[in-house]
């Protein structure tokens, strides 16, 4: 016999330690003592590293879980499949707007009164700020700037834009930005600048993420960005197109979220049991997250259609479910976190019960919660400052008000973020008790199968001997 580890038999481990775990167990007979010690410690010291197989029946049990659920994923994906979002008119309001590539080629600055940039009221009353923004305009100086078209059939037109001096978007010559085109306008208003071209920095930033990714975590961090794309991919492809078709936008969530689920926690993590059993966690607590979401969106009144955004969807579509929509976005922004707790909880469990084999479930679960706790903590002061970040402008507008705290919770954009918040921050806390228990009994149900020791190699010591006395 060789010194050099067998290669992995189990066709669902992926590769990297397995080769380690596996001869370790497959040697244990006739090795010495020292060398299975070696071996066992080995496959812990990887921390996160995929873990020794399982028994050929923990194995069927999860995949008589897990397939029929995978297989019913896909087929409802291949039902709903909308095969692009519906064409519809442009309306030219918001980001429904034909737009085009542009470049200031020009700029001049110019008396602003020259240029008609802005009109006192006519009461001449200066006291409101829209007054006092009007006088300032016709008092200050201007930029005069000649734009150049760069794309579409009008590349090479070129038009002007005044831009106030108050104006929160200035241009700089050679600036790339992004116009408008209005067909139906008079021809020297047909076009109009509404926003910068930020691609560049941009791109730039992606590529820094995905070259740090890489570089620290090696295989795993570059299957985590195929993950992501193919996370994205089915996004744009799927969900949000099967959503603008008409379908229910809670079922195209479910769907649509349990793909991604499925691609990217199996992508990342490897075909194995610890991850077969995150992945249950993680549905379980999807299901209670779509749950509360519909008994409490409902039960508010939340309808889901609350800024210009929504107020333009359900315009342009007027069948598709606003309070449905909301759910969807809570549940698609769950899930994200959630894989990382369950993930985390079930790794916890497995290295727990490598360090310990002895230890059954109740203490699996015991010392794995306590590592839970921690994580909850974090995970849902994550969530609300996430939330309330984003939300800031609009909290800031209700202290400007001296609004209180009632009547701004009360409000329906308020509350949206809230219920957003508190389900999904339920969710979170519910998938850590969920995921340790399902990972301490798998982890202790489990029997690998190993070679009986002949008579003249005597008991097997250590973790592997404690292990097969259970």
């Amino acid at each position: 016999m060789t010194s050099s580890p067998q290669p992995p038999n189990e066709p669902t481990e992926p590769h990297g330690h397995t080769g380690h775990e596996h001869s370790g167990a497959g040697q244990a007979s006739g090795h010495s003592h020292g060398n299975s010690h070696g071996h066992g410690h080995g496959g812990h010291s990887h921390g996160h590293g995929p873990a020794a197989p399982v028994s050929k029946h923990l194995r069927k049990v999860i995949a008589a879980v897990l397939i029929p659920f995978a297989a019913a994923v896909f087929v409802g994906m291949a039902v709903l499949w909308p095969g692009g979002a519906p064409a519809h008119e442009r309306t030219g309001v918001g980001f429904d707007r034909q737009t085009q590539q542009g470049t200031v080629v020009s700029l001049e600055r110019v008396d602003c009164k020259s240029v008609n940039a802005s009109q006192v009221p006519p009461t001449g009353d200066a006291s409101t700020p829209e007054g006092r923004e009007a006088q300032a305009a016709q008092t200050g100086e201007c930029k005069k700037a000649t734009v150049e078209v760069g794309t579409g059939s009008d590349k090479g037109r070129t038009f002007v834009e005044v831009v106030q001096p108050g104006a929160p978007r200035q241009l700089e010559k050679g600036q790339e930005v992004v116009v408008a085109y209005a067909p139906d306008a008079p021809r020297d208003l047909q076009y109009s600048v509404i926003d910068v071209n930020r691609k560049f920095p941009m791109a730039l930033l992606a590529g820094i993420f995905a070259v740090a990714v890489v570089v620290v975590g090696r295989m795993r961090g570059l299957f985590a960005l195929i993950a992501l794309v193919v996370s994205f991919g089915v996004l744009t492809l799927f969900i949000l197109p099967a959503i603008l078709q008409g379908s229910n936008p809670l079922l195209v969530a479910i769907i649509g979220a349990s793909a991604i689920m499925l691609i990217a926690l199996y992508m990342c993590h490897g075909l194995t049991a610890r991850t077969s059993v995150a992945v249950l966690g993680t549905l379980v607590s999807l299901l209670l997250i779509g749950l509360l979401g519909s008994l409490f969106i409902d039960w508010a009144f939340l309808s889901g259609n609350t800024d210009d955004n929504t107020g333009l969807i359900h315009g342009l579509y007027p069948d598709i479910d606003m309070s449905g929509l909301l759910l969807a976005g809570v549940i698609i922004g769950s899930l994200g976190v959630l894989d990382d707790v369950t993930v985390t909880q079930t790794s916890a469990v497995w290295e727990l019960h490598q360090a310990d084999p002895t230890m059954g479930p109740r203490g699996l679960y015991r010392a794995a919660i306590r590592i839970g706790r921690d994580h909850i903590a974090s995970v849902v002061n994550t969530l609300v400052l996430a939330y309330a970040g984003a939300a800031l402008p609009l909290l800031l507008l209700f202290s400007i008000a001296n609004s209180s705290m009632g009547s701004v919770a009360n409000s329906e954009l308020v509350a949206e973020e809230i219920v957003r918040t508190l389900v999904g921050s339920i969710g979170l806390v519910a998938s850590v008790p969920v995921t340790t228990a399902l990972a301490a009994l798998v982890v202790s149900a489990d029997r690998p199968e190993s070679p009986v020791a002949s008579p003249a190699s005597g008991p097997v010591r250590g973790g592997r001997g404690r292990r097969r006395k259970r």
